[in-house]
C-alpha cells in the first residue's frame, strides 16, 4: 500500500521542539520498514471528508497525503523534515501519484493537483486564508496555529485533527512532555468559530483525543 512510516514511530507533531535533523534520521531508518496504515480515525472517515484541496500539516513521510492523493483530491503535504518529505516524494512516484517539490522558502499553498511538497518551519509558517477544504492535523501539537487552521479553510471546509492528551503520561510510548500533550477538553474549545461536528477522547492503551469541525457556508475571512 502506498502509506508512511510505521504507527509506532510519532510524527514530528508530537514532539516539535526536536530539531528537524533528529526526524530526519527517524524518517530515514522508519523508511526501512513496510510502510504503516493511516491513522484509523482519518480512514475511517476518509469517504466523508471534502474533496477540494487539502493541507496535511506535520504530513512525516505521508501516509495521508498518499491517501488523499489516491482518490485524485490535490494535496499540499508540509513538514520540517526534508527526509521525510524525499520519502512521500518517492512513495508517490511509485505509485504514480503527481508530485511537485515546492522550492526552498516557498510559502504553503494549495494544490491544485496532485501533491505539493513544502519543506516549511512550521514554528514560524503562514496559512493561506480560505484556501483548504481540508485540513488534517495528526500526532501534531502546536497551539499557535489553531487560529491560523481555522482561518485557512474555505466556507463549508473541514479541520480533521487528532493528537494525545495528558492521558497518554499513564501509559507506555508517546510524547511525556505536557507542552505537547493536549488538557482534557482543550482540544473542543480549540476552534470556537468553527462548527464541531464530532469529538471524542480515549484513554484505552493510549490517550488521545479527536476532533471534527467545519467553517460555516457564507462564513468570511477575518483579521482576529
Amino acid at each position: 500500500m502506498c502509506a508512511e512510516q510505521p504507527s509506532d514511530v510519532p510524527n514530528p507533531s508530537s514532539q516539535s521542539s526536536e530539531r528537524p535533523s533528529d526526524w530526519d534520521v527517524r524518517h530515514r531508518a522508519a523508511a526501512q520498514d513496510s510502510p504503516a496504515e493511516p491513522a484509523s480515525f482519518v480512514r475511517e472517515l476518509l469517504p466523508l471528508l471534502p474533496r477540494g484541496p487539502a493541507l496535511d500539516l506535520a504530513c512525516g513521510s505521508g501516509r495521508h497525503s498518499l491517501l488523499l492523493a489516491g482518490r485524485r483530491q490535490a494535496v499540499t503535504a508540509a513538514d520540517s523534515s526534508a527526509v521525510g518529505l524525499d520519502i512521500l516524494e518517492e512513495r508517490a512516484r511509485a505509485c504514480g501519484l503527481p508530485v511537485h517539490r515546492a522550492g526552498t522558502l516557498q510559502p504553503i499553498i494549495a494544490s491544485r493537483h496532485g501533491i505539493e511538497l513544502v519543506d516549511v518551519d512550521l514554528e514560524r509558517a503562514v496559512l493561506p486564508a480560505a484556501s483548504f477544504a481540508l485540513i488534517l492535523c495528526v500526532q501534531y501539537l502546536q497551539r499557535s496555529l489553531f487560529g491560523q487552521m481555522a482561518r485557512a479553510l474555505a466556507p463549508g471546509g473541514m479541520i480533521l485533527f487528532e493528537t494525545y492528551t495528558t492521558a497518554q503520561l499513564g501509559f507506555a510510548g508517546g510524547p511525556k512532555n505536557p507542552e505537547h500533550l493536549l488538557e482534557h477538553g482543550e482540544l473542543r474549545a480549540a476552534f470556537p468559530s468553527l462548527r464541531l461536528l464530532f469529538y471524542r477522547e480515549l484513554r484505552a492503551g493510549t490517550g488521545i483525543a479527536s476532533l471534527i469541525a467545519q467553517k460555516p457556508f457564507g462564513a468570511h475571512f477575518s483579521v482576529e
